[in-house]
């Protein structure tokens, strides 16, 4: 069986050349921002594993009496450290990743709030020229 194709005829409307221009750079936009979101997240929960981290050794490090020598590890080297500057070290290690993932998660909301900016901006484009 033999299928024929017909072709109707230009029955289209011309491109809008500045619409398909706005759909492009919407498109490289959410691209961009969908790989800096997937960025931060990888990040954040990075942050949020040295965090655990920092909390669980704290909390082991708290049970051990005072005089226990403690090391800090250096490169390939161990310094003797006192039991509160190791102590200080965690909380400062937890408090530093906190404020980055509060830095991280207000930059996603920020590029998340931008693309729908723009998709709103390209919808009401298509309203106008609908309109028209």
């Amino acid at each position: 069986m033999r299928m024929r194709l017909m072709t109707l005829g230009k029955m289209a409307m011309p491109v809008d050349l500045e619409l398909k221009k706005a759909f492009s750079e919407l498109q490289v936009k959410m691209i961009d921002t969908q790989q800096k979101v997937k960025l931060a997240d990888l990040q954040i929960e990075q942050l949020t594993r040295v965090q655990k981290h920092a909390n669980l050794t704290h909390t082991e490090i708290s049970t051990l009496p005072n005089d226990t020598p403690m090391y800090e590890g250096v490169g390939r080297m161990f310094i003797l450290q006192s039991k509160d500057d190791i102590a200080h070290q965690l909380k400062d290690k937890q408090k530093t990743a906190d404020e980055k993932i509060k830095e991280l998660e207000q930059k996603k909301v920020y590029l998340e709030r931008s693309v729908k900016e723009a998709e709103d901006n390209i919808r009401e484009m298509l309203m106008s020229r609908r309109a028209q």
